[in-house]
């Protein structure tokens, strides 16, 4: 890794030649390097919208209370599911997608894919992708792997599956057991701007026991922040549409690789 950091700041490798050398994960989890230089990945869209995502759900204690709250704010979001949470509460799953919410794959279990063999990756990817689209009848076509971290494996494998890998530019640091409402909506207006993917968690199935309560107790702020800061707030599939939240033509890929 020390070499692809030394050729990537030195301009002497392109992107693609950095995957070659399996710099992928660096990219990946550096965020200011990856919104400089990958800045698709990192979910950035249209000016005047910002895309609202969560990971690590659905969870039937935590989630239901997110997706009232949005229902009042007549507002739509992107949740990336855990397999393995889907096949627990398979009626919320189809209940998230009747509402309009985008539904997404965060693999089966939440496994750093660092760790696993592209077939391992791919079974994983596949598994999931097969579970929710099963329960919401229309097959997903967003990923974001646990941790942020992507591999080489991890885009062939989203290929091969007709998903697109997408990260984010703004969070919360949510799932730590020290966070406070007050601290994740810092932590998300610290790095909130047009076209920013805001990463927020609404289950605490990986996170600080209760952790999504102060995700839950910041969220009205951060919706706040962004209508004050003159930003539509909506899914990813809205991030890069012309014209209102919810118009337009579908949006394209964030990243090929």
């Amino acid at each position: 890794m020390t070499t692809a950091r030394t050729l990537l700041r030195a301009g002497a490798v392109t992107l693609p030649a950095l995957a070659a050398l399996h710099a992928a994960p660096v990219i990946s989890t550096f965020g200011p390097l990856r919104n400089r230089l990958m800045p698709r990945l990192s979910g950035q869209g249209r000016s005047d919208h910002v895309a609202l995502t969560f990971d690590d759900g659905p969870d039937h204690l935590s989630t239901p209370h997110f997706l009232r709250l949005l229902e009042a704010r007549e507002l739509r979001a992107t949740f990336f599911l855990l397999g393995s949470m889907a096949v627990r509460s398979p009626q919320l799953v189809k209940a998230m997608s009747a509402a309009g919410h985008e539904i997404a794959v965060h693999g089966w279990a939440h496994r750093p894919l660092l760790l696993r063999g592209p077939r391992a990756t791919y079974d994983d990817l596949a598994r999931a992708r097969d579970t929710i689209g099963g329960l919401t009848g229309t097959p997903p076509r967003l990923f974001r792997p646990p941790y942020g971290v992507m591999t080489t494996g991890t885009y062939r494998a989203c290929r091969r599956l007709g998903l697109t890998p997408v990260l984010w530019s703004a969070w919360g640091e949510d799932w730590r057991a020290r966070a406070t409402p007050d601290s994740v909506h810092d932590t998300v207006a610290r790095d909130l701007r047009g076209g920013a993917t805001i990463l927020l968690h609404d289950s605490d199935c990986t996170s600080a026991t209760g952790s999504w309560r102060n995700t839950l107790g910041a969220l009205p702020r951060i919706l706040d922040t962004c209508r004050d800061g003159g930003l539509r707030v909506g899914p990813l599939r809205d991030h890069t549409r012309t014209g209102p939240a919810g118009r337009g033509a579908p949006a394209g890929p964030f990243y090929r690789p």
